[in-house]
């Protein structure tokens, strides 16, 4: 399991505009802070002012800035708006097996896994702002739980 390359530069993209807030960044800047390529900056900004996470600013002093402040944009809605989730109700219509008829639509023991890591990920990035993240890599903590009850252990025999 891996973020998509989509989900991982816009991400960083949405950092590096972090760090240059309150101020905004230009395409040019965004591509060569994060060594990607101007024409996919520019197609991640603008999935993500369609995401609300982004503004785009007009004029000589133009360029992209957060939407919003970095300790109120949710790590989770953000990745979520770049490229979707590891799983969702339709997962299984969209599995390549579902062309030929799954035999375990009714009960199926790997999609409830499925539905349980997809749990703990949204558990994890809920409580992760952009402003969490802009520390070093070694001060990267999670934040005390605050909204959502604890996942069941589940035995595996």
């Amino acid at each position: 399991m891996k973020l998509s390359a989509q989900e991982e530069y816009g991400l960083r993209c949405l950092l590096t505009l972090a760090r240059s807030s309150p101020g905004s960044c230009t395409i040019p800047q965004i591509a060569e802070a994060e060594r990607i390529s101007g024409p996919n900056v520019a197609k991640l900004l603008r999935a993500l002012k369609r995401g609300g996470f982004v503004a785009a600013l007009r004029g000589q002093s133009g360029g992209y800035s957060l939407a919003r402040k970095a300790s109120e944009i949710n790590v989770g809605d953000a990745l979520a708006c770049l490229g979707g989730r590891i799983f969702d109700a339709g997962f299984c219509g969209r599995h390549s097996s579902a062309t030929r008829g799954c035999g375990h639509n009714s009960d199926c023991s790997v999609r409830s896994v499925w539905r349980l890591v997809q749990r703990a990920v949204d558990d994890v990035l809920s409580r992760l702002t952009l402003a969490d993240l802009l520390v070093e890599e070694s001060g990267v903590s999670l934040p005390e739980r605050t909204k959502r009850p604890s996942l069941p252990i589940v035995q595996v025999s």
